[in-house]
C-alpha cells in the first residue's frame, strides 16, 4: 500500500504565504509525476501544480508567478510554496502522486487526504 501524507494547511492573510508538505510512503518503486490540486465544495477538483521526476512543472494561470512547486526525489515529497494569497486561494489541498509499486510494477494514482487553506481576513 502507498500514503500520502499533507501538512502545512492553514488560516492565513489575504497577501500572506504557506507552505504545503506532502511525503509519500509504503510500497514505492518510483514516482513520476507529483502534483496538488484544489477543491471548493460544487465544483470540479483543479490542477494547482505539478512536477515530474525530471523535473518539468506545470502551472494553471491562476497560480503562475505566485505559486512554486518542488520536489524531493528522496524522501518522495512533493512541497508548494504558496504567495501572495488571496480569497480564491482557499480550498482543500490535496497531494497527488503516479506511483509505480514495488514488486508488481504497476503504475497507479494516488492522492491525500486533503489540507485545508483558507485565506480570509
Amino acid at each position: 500500500q502507498v500514503q500520502l501524507v499533507e501538512s502545512g494547511g492553514g488560516l492565513v492573510q489575504p497577501g500572506g504565504s504557506l507552505r504545503l508538505s506532502c511525503a509519500a510512503s509504503g510500497s514505492i518503486f518510483s514516482i513520476d509525476t507529483m502534483g496538488w490540486y484544489r477543491q471548493v465544495p460544487g465544483k470540479q477538483r483543479e490542477l494547482v501544480a505539478r512536477i515530474t521526476s525530471g523535473g518539468s512543472i506545470n502551472y494553471p494561470d491562476s497560480v503562475k508567478g505566485r505559486f512554486d512547486i518542488s520536489r524531493d526525489n528522496a524522501k518522495n515529497s512533493v512541497y508548494l510554496q504558496m504567495n501572495s494569497l488571496n480569497v480564491e486561494d482557499t480550498a482543500v489541498y490535496y497531494c497527488y502522486a503516479q506511483v509505480r509499486r514495488l514488486f508488481s510494477g504497476t503504475v497507479r494514482d494516488y492522492w491525500g487526504q486533503g489540507t485545508q487553506v483558507t485565506v480570509s481576513s
